[in-house]
């Protein structure tokens, strides 16, 4: 009989596997992987350099980046986190960096720095790694001491373990399996994805990154508000709005703007069947009446330059161009002869731009959902099935997920060490 038998050969499954043999050498412990390749989010995250984790300390700041999750994350965050988990992989000779933004990577700038450290532990710890192993059933039992038992059925053979943590990510076989335990399991939708948008504005302009704020205005119809009440920060709001780089690529927009939206919006987005409206604020510190008032001075100051090649405001000047055109200005039109409409026209474009999205890309092949069990079926204390003792949650299988950055990993590494910690504690 195994101590522990990790389902899951990701990073929240290595990681629980790990810290459970690590505490007790003793412990008989196995990872069970469905296919021939382990730890394949950790090989390509973050372009292959492996975001690990963000340099975020504070763990009430550090829930706000989880829009599943938040107040969940709370006590586990104040147990295990960035700090923790970068002295785990320091402890192991692994030096971790911190880029402007706040994500960390391993200073090697390679994923598979990661990916050796978790193979050496798996070895040095004596972890039976089990590959091509897909689990088709997970059945409670009674051993003889009286104690609860798990027997995990795949496709070969039977597994019997004291302990048992499900850590096999955003998975729709495992998640059908527990719904025979009697978990509910919410729904999964896609969670960090790009905009597709066909728009004259950003058309050509391919690669280029400025800060913005994107707002969801409506649904496919201009002027359609939407009424339902978002929860986009730690507090309540009526809109859902975020701000950040926004990147225009050749198939609309991404960046960090974009898939903080995607992700506080992503059960909403998904209803909308992904097509809506959203409103672009190029210059996030100003609103359109103040933009308006500046472009009146410039007027002043600038009335003998052509609108088109002079370019009053921070943004870059090829996207300056492209929405200068849309209002009707023309490339050879000066400041001076601008009416009092254009100037509120160009005003509003410049605060205010309206898209329409018709569609999603995958972020790179990052893919990560919102769904998945219930977290109120879950002791946070310690990860715990609270239907069936000895049955452990970790990662994305969790109705838990996060904007990009490094967040999810972390959340992975927080969950599986909170279960490693009372499956060992109670071993004691």
């Amino acid at each position: 009989m195994y101590d522990l038998i990790a389902v899951g050969g990701g990073a929240a499954g290595f990681y629980g596997a790990i810290h459970v043999a690590l505490a007790n050498p003793s412990l008989k412990v196995a990872i069970l992987e469905q296919s021939k390749q382990v730890l394949g989010k950790v090989r390509i995250s973050g372009g292959g350099r492996c975001n690990v984790t963000h340099a975020e300390f504070n763990p009430a700041e550090l829930t706000k980046a989880y829009p599943r999750g938040q107040k969940e994350l709370r006590g586990p965050f104040n147990h295990y986190q960035p700090r923790h988990t970068i002295d785990f992989f320091e402890s192991r000779g692994i030096k971790l960096k911190v880029e402007e933004d706040g994500r960390m990577f391993p200073v090697s700038d390679s994923s598979q720095t990661i990916i050796d450290c978790f193979m050496d532990c798996v070895k040095t710890s004596g972890i039976e790694l089990i590959k091509n192993t897909p689990v088709i059933k997970i059945s409670p039992l009674e051993d003889p001491t009286g104690e609860g038992a798990w027997e995990v059925q795949t496709q070969s053979r039977s597994f019997i373990c004291k302990n048992l943590l499900v850590a096999t990510g955003n998975s729709q076989r495992m998640w059908n399996i527990l719904k025979t335990l009697g978990h509910r399991v919410i729904d999964p939708v896609p969670s960090l994805f790009t905009f597709n948008i066909k728009d004259e504005r950003i058309d050509g302009l391919q690669g280029l990154s400025t800060p913005a704020r994107i707002e969801l205005v409506s649904r496919e119809l201009p002027g359609k508000r939407i009424s339902e009440v978002i929860k986009t920060t730690s507090k309540r709001s009526e809109g859902l709005m975020a701000e950040g780089p926004l990147l225009i690529t050749h198939w609309g927009m991404s960046g960090p703007a974009v898939l903080k939206l995607s992700s506080w919006g992503a059960r909403l987005l998904h209803d909308y069947n992904y097509r809506f409206r959203i409103r672009v604020n190029w210059l996030p510190d100003y609103h359109q009446h103040g933009m308006y008032s500046f472009l009146e001075k410039v007027k002043d100051v600038e009335g003998k330059r052509t609108v088109y090649r002079t370019c009053p405001v921070e943004i870059p000047r090829r996207l300056w161009g492209k929405l200068v055109l849309s209002t009707g200005i023309t490339p050879e039109q000066k400041w001076a002869e601008l009416t009092k409409k254009q100037l509120q026209s160009l005003a509003g474009q410049l605060t205010a731009s309206e898209f329409l999205v018709e569609g999603k890309s995958t972020f790179k092949e990052e893919f990560v959902t919102a769904g998945g069990v219930d977290l109120k079926e879950v002791n946070f204390k310690t990860y715990e099935s609270k239907l069936h003792r000895g049955l452990y949650f970790a990662g994305e299988v969790l109705n838990i997920d996060a904007i990009t950055g490094g967040y999810n990993f972390q959340n992975a590494w927080t969950g599986a060490y909170m279960a490693a910690h009372a499956i060992t504690s109670e071993e004691k």
